[in-house]
């Protein structure tokens, strides 16, 4: 409803509108003037927020908005009327539901705990580039699989000490040494121990030396008395043990062409066993030789058989079989003259030699 109060004045185009016409030359257009009171009523549908949209039509009446949404409004303009829109204030996509996806992940950014960085939306919309279920921003190896306990870095063997930090990835270990294993216990790690099953000193790289020389015992080869360095850890055959191993190259007899001992030789036997036995570490060599009588093929024959007539008798004796060997040489390397039953008796001899080798 409304009303109005109108007056106006016009003027005509002649001096005839009221009927009288003008005296003298000056012909003078006539004026006339009105006026009124309107009262008008309008009739239609009700438009309270004045948007265009009528009451009945507005899904938002009370809210002035945009004919193309319905009368509603749309404050942050990305198409989509406020009261649809989960961020009205943040324009967005209609696939969000009007909110902003920035990493283009399907996560909207108000739910996404890492709008910046595409992710999956199992993880909140964060990132798992190196696919061990743990989130990038929680993973201190984000790039290498790895395992929650160890915040997402590898620990291959298990002892809890990351990969990286490991100097024996593969083999579980302890802080103390960089996650190597120490099996023997000696506090020397396995990866600079040389004995790493045998419990040594760090002198020794982890090796021991049991008789105290001064030689490891993998270099030692008489571990259990102390000897000589360059002896190869074995102590020096004492002159008199000399004396008896150079007394039985002259005195082993044997039957006249036969590899049996006579009674004599079993006596000087008997001491070379007690020597070896005390010399542990050392081997023996058992060396045949005969003289130039008879056939060479007979001779040598005839020297190895009483060789290994000697290494029998001294294994009857606790000698080890494994740090002895016999050999026969026959008529070669004489020691004297064969020309002569003195030459030949030298020549007919059985050598005893106790190496280190």
């Amino acid at each position: 409803m409304f009303i109005g109060l109108e007056y106006a004045s016009r003027l005509s185009f002649s001096d005839y509108i009221d009927g009288v016409k003008g005296k003298g030359e000056n012909n003078f257009v006539d004026l006339y003037s009105l006026g009124g009171l309107v009262l008008g009523f309008t009739f239609g549908d009700k438009d309270s927020d004045d948007d265009g949209v009528a009451d009945e039509e507005d899904a938002c009446p009370t809210l002035a908005g945009s004919t193309a949404l319905g009368g509603c409004p749309d404050t942050d303009g990305d198409g989509i009327a406020d009261r649809e829109d989960a961020c009205p204030n943040d324009a967005g996509e209609q696939r969000m539901n009007g909110c902003p996806d920035r990493d283009g992940d399907g996560v909207a950014d108000n739910a996404d705990d890492c709008p910046d960085d595409a992710g999956l939306r199992r993880f909140s919309g964060c990132p798992d580039t190196d696919g061990d279920n743990i989130i990038d921003k929680e993973d201190n190896c984000p790039t290498v699989v790895g395992i929650p306990a160890m915040n997402g870095c590898p620990d291959s063997d298990r002892d809890g000490i990351t990969d990286a930090q490991d100097a024996c990835p593969n083999d579980p270990g302890t802080s103390e040494h960089n996650g190597c294993p120490d099996t023997d216990n000696d506090g020397i790690a396995d990866n600079q121990d040389d004995c790493p099953n045998d419990p040594g000193i760090k002198k020794f790289n982890g090796c021991a030396d049991t008789d105290n020389d001064g030689v490891a015992d993998p270099k030692d080869k008489c571990p259990t008395l102390a000897g000589l360095a360059n002896n190869q850890g074995c102590p020096e055959l004492k002159a008199e043990d000399k004396a008896v191993l150079d007394f039985a190259m002259r005195n082993i007899q044997f039957a006249t062409n036969s590899s049996e001992l006579l009674p004599s030789s079993v006596k000087i036997l008997d001491q070379i066993a007690e020597i070896v036995n005390r010399y542990a570490g050392y081997k023996l060599k058992i060396d045949g030789y005969t003289d130039d009588q008879g056939n060479d093929f007979a001779n040598q024959q005839l020297s190895d058989s009483r060789a290994k007539a000697c290494y029998d008798y001294l294994a009857t004796k606790g000698v080890d079989k494994s740090i002895m060997t016999y050999k026969g040489h026959g008529e070669s390397d004489p020691i004297g003259n064969n020309n002569s039953a003195e030459g030949r008796r030298l020549n007919r001899r059985t050598v005893f030699t106790l190496v280190t080798e």
